[in-house]
C-alpha cells in the first residue's frame, strides 16, 4: 500500500476546521454585536446575528465582568441627609447589629473629645512654630553661617507652618460634621 499524501490546501482547511471547534465548546458561535453597550452573545441565531449586524468572533477568549449596580434611590426626595449611609444600608442591618441612640451619642461625644483634644495640640504646635517662625524672620543658628542654609530653613518652616495650619482646618472640618453635643 502506498502512504497517503495529502494536499497542503487540504490541510490547511482541516487544520482551520479543528482550530474553530477547538475555540467554540459545545460548537456554539459568539457574536460581536454593534450599538451601545457593544454586545457579546451566543444566544441568538445566524439570521438575527446577520439581522443585527453582527460579526462572529473566532478563537478569541472572552472574559465577562459584571459591574457594580447603581445603588437604590432613597425612598423620599431629600430623605436621605448628605454623607448620610442610605437608609436600605441601615435596614439591612440585623436588629443584633444596629446601634442604639444612646450608645451613638456616647461615641459621637468620645470622637468629639478625642478631636477637640487633637486640635489643641496642633493649635499649640502651631504656635510654637509661628513663634520660632518669628514673622519669616528667624534667628540664625551658628552652623548657619552659609546665608543659602539660612533660607533653606526659613522655607522649610514656612513650608511646616503651611502644613500645620492645613491640619488644623482639616480637624475643624471633622468636628463640623459630628452632631452638635446636647447642654
Amino acid at each position: 500500500m502506498r502512504p497517503l499524501m495529502l494536499r497542503p490546501s487540504l490541510v490547511l482547511s482541516l487544520a482551520v476546521v479543528a482550530v474553530s471547534a477547538a475555540a467554540q465548546p459545545g460548537g456554539r458561535t459568539v457574536y460581536r454585536c454593534p450599538g451601545p453597550p457593544v454586545l457579546y452573545t451566543d444566544a441568538i441565531s445566524t439570521a438575527e446575528a446577520e439581522k443585527r449586524g453582527c460579526r462572529t468572533i473566532e478563537a478569541a477568549p472572552i472574559t465577562i465582568i459584571q459591574g457594580p449596580r447603581p445603588a437604590a434611590a432613597a425612598t423620599k426626595p431629600g430623605a436621605a441627609a448628605v454623607g448620610a449611609p442610605p437608609a436600605s444600608a441601615a435596614a439591612s442591618r440585623p436588629a443584633d447589629q444596629r446601634v442604639s441612640p444612646a450608645d451613638q451619642r456616647s461615641r459621637d461625644s468620645d470622637a468629639r473629645r478625642i478631636l477637640e483634644a487633637e486640635l489643641k495640640r496642633e493649635e499649640d504646635k502651631l504656635a510654637a512654630l509661628q513663634r520660632e517662625f518669628n514673622s519669616g524672620e528667624p534667628e540664625r543658628r551658628g552652623d548657619e553661617r552659609n546665608y543659602q542654609r539660612y533660607l533653606d530653613r526659613v522655607e522649610e518652616m514656612k513650608a511646616a507652618v503651611a502644613r500645620k495650619e492645613a491640619d488644623i482646618a482639616a480637624i475643624k472640618r471633622e468636628l463640623a460634621k459630628l452632631p452638635a453635643t446636647a447642654p
